[in-house]
């Protein structure tokens, strides 16, 4: 059974684990790095910031966790605000102070459709 989860990593850190996902999309938090996973063939560098959101099973998501370098968001649909740290990675997102996980896929998904939350 896999599950959805948000995090704030590098595309060095994702590109460790990536093999272990069903699925994931993100998207760059850096000014000077590619738009997006459909933009990294173009040869940035590796230690970009970015929101990525990770399809996996239970034991790829608990891997991901004792992994410094991902910084895991709540759950969506838990009203929950994100970390200070994560909210400065967002900044420039123009998100509220007390952003929840559910209004950064909203304000990401904008940007890039496959980062916003969905239950099925």
């Amino acid at each position: 059974m896999t599950g959805k989860r948000y995090y704030i990593s590098t595309v060095a850190a994702w590109h460790r684990h990536s093999a272990r996902f069903t699925d994931s999309h993100w998207y760059a938090l850096s000014p000077a790095a590619p738009s997006s996973d459909r933009d990294a063939s173009k040869g940035a560098s590796d230690e970009f910031t970015i929101l990525v959101l990770v399809e996996a099973d239970e034991g790829a998501h608990l891997a991901l966790e004792d992994d410094p370098a991902f910084e895991p968001l709540p759950h969506p649909l838990a009203q929950k605000p994100i970390s200070s740290a994560a909210q400065k990675s967002l900044a420039g997102f123009n998100l509220p102070a007390n952003a929840t996980t559910f209004d950064v896929a909203e304000t990401m998904a904008q940007l890039h459709p496959l980062l916003r939350h969905r239950v099925f």
